[in-house]
């Protein structure tokens, strides 16, 4: 029984590895295991992928590639019990996860109609590999025992029976495994050498902004910095494996409800003027006190500039952006030909985008929860009205619109933290973008809430880092946090979940002072 199940698992690893390794001929989102996994992504229930998001944060695709290995070392184990030389279950079992498999590549956006071959090749090298060994493990027909009118009682003639040899038959799972080990990193490899756009990146020169931005500001005094780190940005999207463009191949189309539709690409789009924007964005499934925020300056291209050429339809009332891996997001028009300067970004603290994080360009939007405004490898802007298109947020329950909600964190000292009695400074972050901080008061158990000090700079597009210093008693106490908008609105002490606007409460901590 071991034995068979070991069988299973390797022909699994053999279908995985191999389907890598063609795959990188073609994207390595054709390969089985990122197509089945996209698709997954996709039809994920609303509740089950914030519970992933809400428990494994950054790493929810880390955890969904790990949930789906299991699955399918499960299924695998039960397809090599099942195998035998005379019924082929545990092959039937690889043919269906194979049409699954297809079914899964070719369907998705920007997918080619080729993309089923990493697949098919990679299922029917596992499908020959489990039966090779099941035939290993299943004793050849005794000819006289198994003839017709043979006794069961006559005496097994053991010189035609073999017995398994387990050591060969375990060297060749062995091998088998190696084999499927390197397949899969040379997919990897021989991907990253054909389709990778590190080099490009590289050599993507970041345009000279019309203005500049004063990014000197940090936190100090264990508050986090004001500027968040390219490394450090918190990374929420659909895209399993990061799309690979390169800025030469790159390109935007305007359409929709325009008078003149046109396409743009990275060249045109370097003759417009540049600009720098400090931006705070801000996850839609962020809870109360969470970390999916982060600060960043963006250098690129205003959006309304673009909008502008095409000339939008005064009935439009919605831009519907596309990402290449199908992604789409809503946006209302007003926050792209406003004021706010809403970019196409190509350049993030003063580098070319991360390619995680939309290289070459994405959109960046202030004020709105990303899932409504900021669509990375961003390939198409079509004009168009809430009631004639949807989002692919908008599809799976949440709002349309998105405005990001006033919000605040404490960040010093950290939940369950000891701290000495007497002078204790607790600060954190504040945001309510566009309309910015006006106020941040903290409060002690349940007395009087108290002023903190605002810290510079003040910008309406940002989060606001503050302090407050703390007269701490000794004994077990709870500090709670509220924010002042800068249109003079409190922070909603309503506590509800991120769906299907943004989250709502006041972030609490409890320290103990000794």
């Amino acid at each position: 029984m071991a034995l068979r199940a070991l069988n299973g698992v390797v022909a699994a690893a053999v279908t995985i590895g191999v389907g890598q390794l063609v795959a990188a001929l073609f994207d390595r989102a054709a390969s089985p295991l990122y197509a089945v996994g996209s698709a997954v992504i996709d039809l994920t229930p609303k509740d089950v992928r914030e519970f992933a998001i809400s428990t494994f944060g950054t790493g929810d695709k880390v955890a969904l590639l790990v949930g789906i290995g299991i699955i399918v070392a499960v299924l695998a184990v039960i397809a090599g019990v099942i195998e035998r030389r005379s019924r082929s279950w545990g092959s039937a079992m690889f043919a269906a996860f194979g049409i699954l498999g297809v079914a899964a590549a070719v369907t998705r956006p920007g997918g080619g109609a080729d993309w089923f071959v990493p697949t098919v090749v990679g299922v029917v090298a596992g499908i020959v590999f489990l039966q090779w060994m099941a035939r290993r493990l299943d004793p050849a027909p005794d000819p006289i025992r198994d003839a017709p009118g043979g006794s069961t009682d006559e005496p097994v003639h053991t010189q035609t029976v073999p017995t398994t040899d387990r050591r060969a038959f375990l060297i060749g799972a062995g091998t088998a495994g190696a084999g499927a080990v390197i397949a899969g990193v040379g997919g990897v490899a021989l991907d990253h050498r054909l389709n990778d756009v590190g080099r490009d990146r590289a050599d993507f020169v970041v345009p000279d902004a019309t203005n500049s931005v004063d990014t000197a500001a940090d936190g100090g005094d264990g508050l986090p910095s004001f500027i968040t780190s390219n490394s450090d940005f918190y990374r929420i999207d659909t895209a399993l494996s990061p799309p690979q463009i390169t800025s030469g191949a790159w390109s935007l189309r305007v359409h929709g409800m325009v008078d003149r539709e046109f396409e743009i690409d990275m060249a045109q789009l370097r003759r417009m003027p540049a600009i720098e924007k400090m931006v705070t964005l801000t996850c839609v499934s962020n809870e109360v006190g969470g970390t999916l925020i982060g600060n960043a300056t963006w250098t690129g291209y205003r959006v309304r500039d673009l909008l502008a050429r095409a000339g939008p339809s005064p009935d439009a009332d919605m831009v519907l952006s596309r990402s290449s891996d199908g992604f789409t997001a809503g946006t209302p028009i007003e926050a792209f030909t406003d004021d706010r300067d809403s970019i196409l970004a190509v350049a993030m603290n003063g580098a070319p985008l991360p390619v995680e994080h939309g290289y070459p360009a994405r959109l960046v939007v202030p004020g709105l929860y990303g899932y409504v405004s900021a669509t990375k490898w961003v390939t198409s802007l079509e004009v168009t009205r809430f009631d004639r298109a949807k989002a692919y947020w908008s599809t799976r329950g949440w709002s349309e619109k998105g405005p990001i909600k006033t919000s605040s964190r404490i960040d010093v000292p950290r939940d369950l933290a000891d701290v000495r009695a007497g002078r204790v400074m607790v600060g954190g972050v504040a945001w309510a973008q566009p309309r910015g901080i006006n106020a941040v008061q903290v409060r002690v158990d349940d007395g009087a809430w108290r002023t903190a000090t605002l810290r510079a700079p003040d910008l309406v597009d940002t989060w606001r880092l503050w302090s407050w210093e703390w007269d701490a008693a000794p004994g077990d106490h709870v500090l709670t946090v509220r924010a002042i908008d800068g249109e003079g609105r409190q922070q909603s002490a309503v506590e509800s979940r991120p769906d299907p606007d943004g989250a709502t409460g006041l972030h609490s901590i409890s320290v103990t002072v000794r």
